[in-house]
């Protein structure tokens, strides 16, 4: 892809940039710590990696984030990893998420929206309460301080509720939804080993109710550590012997008591897809999801008191934690429960319209259905108070851009952003105050030192290589669960860079300071020793409307060769001929390069994910070099196990 200097598709006016949060945080920091008055976000980005602990104390002041015990220092260790952030000091995430109550108690602090598409708002006051009366019942069932608290929910008010509690409790939350089934949920909960796990008795999803009683009653007898269970009746049925009532839980009117933790107490635990072995359990803080949240939301995504912020996502995957810590910024925080496409691929711009959502979040994928599905936004729904759409999950590809710009309104701030589970934020992305380029990221996040970085780590400008973050951030994991010696921690980030973190994926710094994201660097596509992203692949060759989805996979062979075929699944009616064959080969010649052209096509009857709806590479990449199905995938962490029987026969043939 050209980084040569086009012409941006979008430039905040003046009036934007001037009431941008992050432009009023420079002018404040300026004055009060010495950051550059002027040259705008580049000059403040370069201050806030060259002048780390400054910048960090200047977040927590321009956030009033409230210390219980003050910190001795901003970084009393910046080896990574194992930097140690604000040692001394202690405080609760969950008071600084309800701190809104004070003074808009009856506004709402959530809109809770299933498919019936209709809001319901829980005001401040009320989430407050619940939060309150249910970190009080959790003490009372002897609670403390580093227990674990998990759930099996969908993206519903309670899920908020039991985080919060949990979190106030000084307990970690983790989550699952309610779609993964019994393995796949245990091979993340019984890692971890939970006291408390509140579930519903099933979910809606496509129209349809779906029962999960059999699969809660299975994580009761495979999860020995448990004290309680608490039944959340979504579909009505009544609680099952010995577990108890959410609304008993949540009924009394009291004050949520908040314990104060060190700065690197454990907050929750995320999961990674699993795809290749029992997923990795990433830890994160307390004080560094706080600080790290606050700088992300507050800042990068301009939110505030009277935003309404959306963004697509489900309780197993990092996105809903990033939705929940909205609040930290006072904004209303939309909860959807329900499928992305019900009753039709426009149902979330229909949520869009009637919840006011002003950040409108979603994944790239679903804005790329909607261009295939000819959708219109802006003629069907109302939408005047979207002012930015904001993609993750997969590069959003330059069509994605042309399409929202044209689609949705043209006075639009389009944010694609990148991060990772493993640090449950954002590496580059949103930038309210800089001009949006097609195809590209629109800078580097504050305090993030990104860079590419060849094999020898040389970094590079306009060429691609791997995506390193060279300087600590706070929400880096504070370890992994069960890995005692940090060896696992690690290997994940660490190996190939000491002391940089080296992320996997394959990225282009531009010299203007945009980002662009070419996809996996573990399932590189590599001929002739020039390395390859398959996000560019999949953006050329799924603008064809024959192709509902694509696969690409380089894999070397026994004998020294590389063979690169490409997967494709056909809309339907549509069939692998000569001619689309043909369109396809010139497609990706003639957008990329003839390097770039696959040694085969092959229809696929669909292509795999992850639950969390990312195409699995790796595995598939495995299976063909004839890895076992057991040994290539861990089942529990894919969407359709049948479509890898697929790829697992075809190796079989060709073997």
């Amino acid at each position: 892809m050209s980084t040569a200097n086009p012409l941006p598709l979008w430039r905040p006016d003046p009036q934007r940039i001037a009431q941008a949060q992050i432009t009023k945080f420079q002018s404040w920091a300026a004055e009060h710590h010495g950051a550059p008055a002027l040259g705008g976000y580049p000059a403040l980005h370069r201050w806030s990696v060259d002048e780390l602990e400054t910048f960090w104390k200047a977040v927590t002041q321009w956030f009033d984030v409230r210390f219980t015990s003050p910190y001795a220092r901003v970084l009393g260790d910046r080896s990574m990893p194992g930097a140690e952030w604000f040692p001394g000091a202690t405080l609760n995430y969950a008071e600084h998420a309800l701190r809104a109550a004070a003074t808009r108690a009856n506004e709402p602090a959530l809109l809770h929206v299933d498919e019936t598409h209709e809001p319901r708002p829980v005001t401040w006051s009320e989430l407050r309460r619940q939060v309150g009366s249910l970190a009080a019942e959790l003490r009372a069932l002897g609670v403390r301080p580093g227990d674990r608290i998990s759930g099996y929910l969908p993206n519903i008010p309670q899920a908020v509720v039991a985080l919060l509690a949990t979190a106030a409790v000084g307990a970690v939350w983790t989550s699952c939804a309610p779609d993964f089934g019994a393995r796949s949920v245990l091979d993340r909960f019984q890692q971890v080993e939970p006291v408390v796990l509140f579930t519903v008795d099933g979910y809606r999803y496509g129209g349809k109710e779906h029962d999960r009683r059999d699969v809660v009653a299975e994580l009761r007898r495979e999860l020995p550590t448990l004290r309680a269970v608490v039944h959340i009746p979504l579909l009505g049925t009544e609680a099952p012997e010995g577990a108890l009532e959410w609304s008993y839980l949540t009924s009394a009117d009291v004050d949520p008591v908040f314990e104060p933790v060190p700065f690197d107490h454990p907050l929750w635990v995320l999961y990674s897809s699993g795809t290749t072995g029992l997923p990795k359990a990433i830890v994160q803080s307390q004080g560094g999801i706080l600080v790290e949240h606050l700088k992300q939301l507050g800042l990068h995504c301009d939110l505030g008191p009277g935003d309404r912020f959306f963004w697509y996502t489900s309780t197993g995957w990092m996105m809903w934690n990033f939705l929940v810590s909205g609040l930290l910024t006072g904004t209303t925080v939309i909860l959807y429960d329900g499928s992305p496409g019900y009753p039709d691929t426009g149902a979330q711009w229909r949520i869009a319209e009637r919840t006011g959502a002003t950040l409108f979040g979603t994944s790239a994928a679903y804005v790329m259905a909607c261009r295939k599905a000819g959708v219109h936004p802006s003629r069907d729904f109302d939408l005047p108070k979207v002012r930015c759409v904001a993609t993750t999950g997969s590069p959003l590809p330059p069509d994605g851009f042309r399409w929202l710009h044209d689609e949705v309104r043209e006075d639009l701030w389009i944010a694609s952003v990148s991060g990772g589970t493993d640090v449950c934020s954002c590496f580059a992305g949103a930038v309210p105050t800089l001009p949006v380029h097609i195809g590209e990221l629109q800078a580097p996040c504050l305090g993030t030192d990104l860079q590419s970085w060849d094999p020898n780590g040389a970094p590079l400008i306009d060429e691609v290589g791997e995506l390193v973050v060279t300087n600590p951030m706070p929400s880096m994991p504070i370890h992994f669960w069960n890995d005692p010696d940090g060896s696992r921690y690690h290997d994940s980030y660490f190996a190939m860079y000491p002391g940089v973190w080296r992320h996997g994926d394959w990225i282009t710094l531009t010299s203007r300071d945009s980002v662009i994201i070419h996809g996996r660097s573990d399932s590189t596509l590599n001929r002739q020793g020039v390395r390859m992203g398959s996000a560019d692949i999949y953006e050329a060759v799924e603008r064809l409307p024959e192709i509902k989805e694509s696969l690409v996979i380089g894999v070397e062979q026994p004998d020294g060769g590389y063979w690169m075929p490409l997967f494709v699944q056909l809309a339907p009616g549509a069939a692998l001929d000569d001619a689309l064959l043909g369109r396809i080969k010139r497609t990706i010649r003639e957008q990329l390069s003839p390097r770039h052209v696959p040694d085969e096509v092959i229809e696929v009857p669909g292509i795999p994910h992850t639950l969390t709806g990312k195409r699995i590479e790796v595995p598939v990449k495995r299976l063909l070099q004839g890895t076992p199905l057991d040994k290539a995938v861990n089942p529990g962490s894919v969407d359709d196990l049948d479509l890898l029987r697929f790829y697992e026969e075809l190796a079989r043939k060709r073997a």
